[in-house]
């Protein structure tokens, strides 16, 4: 059984791999439907290359949650980047501040039942993401 929380870097491509690797085992030790897994497993890719390609590489983090009989698994990406100047147009489909195809966050979005993203210009961006089985 894997520990209830924990986490991994993400600062290279190899890292990104790497969480998306840890979402699957976490998700399919929860149970997770195929369907539910690839959700979150996609979620986590996207917001990890986002942590290594605009916050300049950060972290992580996992937590296995219980909530009466519910179970679910959250995960928290934090970098110390640039942050996000207009969290609203981050949030927008199709805009991209680089040259992707701006579906990472409202497309992260749309893949999880929890969302939730903070950032302060010059001082970096947390995500965080929840799936209930």
């Amino acid at each position: 059984m894997e520990e209830p929380q924990g986490s991994v870097p993400v600062r290279s491509e190899q890292d990104i791999v790497a969480s998306r690797q840890k979402v699957r085992m976490l998700t399919q030790q929860l149970k997770f439907s195929l369907v539910d897994q690839t959700k979150m497993i996609t979620a986590a890719s996207e917001l990890s290359r986002n942590t290594v390609v605009h916050g300049g590489g950060g972290q992580m983090r996992w937590e296995l949650l219980e909530d009466g009989l519910r179970r679910g698994l959250r995960l928290h990406f934090e970098d110390t980047g640039p942050g996000i100047p207009d969290m609203h147009l981050a949030l927008t489909d199709g805009w991209t501040s680089g040259g992707g195809m701006g579906l990472g966050l409202p497309g992260s979005k749309r893949l999880v039942h929890e969302f939730e993203l903070k950032s302060t210009p010059g001082q970096g961006t947390s995500v965080s993401i929840t799936r209930w089985k």
